[in-house]
């Protein structure tokens, strides 16, 4: 399958494939006499099937790579995934709480914010230039 077919059955751009590739993520594709890469539809497209999902569950290129490898590997336990899976959970879950901080802080600052006050007397931008100690 060359690279534009790819491209569209995969949803993903001919530059992310090459790079994919580069990066050890799918395998090399063989060369065509024309110099054209060639890739195994069913792998590739499994592939990168595999790494979209992977992206939208919030895993980095590193952590879809030792995915990839444990999903290869026939020695490698469901257990190893799991952890990986639950490191990732932990990680999202500080995330929420960070953001559900940041909502607070910001919304409690929204409250004193009136609108008639000119931008020099603003609630807002006072508690962004205050000096933190």
């Amino acid at each position: 399958m060359m690279i534009g077919e790819l491209s569209k059955k995969s949803e993903t751009g001919i530059e992310t494939i090459r790079y994919y590739e580069r990066e050890g993520l799918i395998a090399p594709a063989s060369r065509k006499p024309s110099g054209y890469r060639n890739y195994d539809p069913s792998d590739a497209l499994s592939r990168l099937r595999f790494i979209k999902r992977a992206k939208e569950l919030g895993f980095s290129l590193k952590e879809i790579r030792e995915l990839l490898s444990l999903n290869s590997n026939r020695k490698s336990k469901c257990e190893q995934v799991k952890v990986r899976a639950q490191s990732k959970v932990n990680m999202i879950q500080k995330k929420i709480d960070q953001l559900t901080q940041m909502k607070k802080a910001l919304s409690g600052l929204i409250e004193c914010c009136r609108r008639e006050l000119p931008s020099s007397e603003c609630p807002v931008l006072d508690s962004l230039s205050e000096d933190i100690a």
